[in-house]
């Protein structure tokens, strides 16, 4: 078994300057946190893999294709592979767990 401590996650992500960090990645997955604070522009390209987002915490609006939701804490954003996407409006800190299957290259 792995476990993991959101505020460890945090910590260690803020730690490393960078909105992502990837902390588990077994054959078929891996999983991130990814942060983004108010205000903030999200760089994302699509992605090779599929993709599952769960806001921890925060607000904001995401666009996946031509589609937009508003999302905080709770939302679950299902991303397919090579999908655009991008979170934007984002109007209270963002957090959120990214799984990626098959793990991200």
């Amino acid at each position: 078994m792995k476990a993991y401590r959101l505020d460890e996650l945090e910590a260690e992500r803020a730690a490393n300057d960078g909105a992502y960090l990837q902390f588990l990645r077994e054959r078929n997955m891996s999983v991130g946190l990814y942060a983004l604070d108010a205000g903030a522009l999200d760089p994302q390209q699509p992605h090779g893999q599929d993709e599952v987002y769960f806001v921890v915490s925060g607000r904001a609006a995401i666009t996946v294709g031509t589609e937009t939701n508003q999302v905080a804490r709770g939302s679950v954003i299902y991303v397919p592979a090579g999908a655009p996407h991008k979170f934007h409006h984002i109007t209270e800190d963002l957090r959120v767990m990214v799984v990626f299957s098959p793990p991200e290259s």
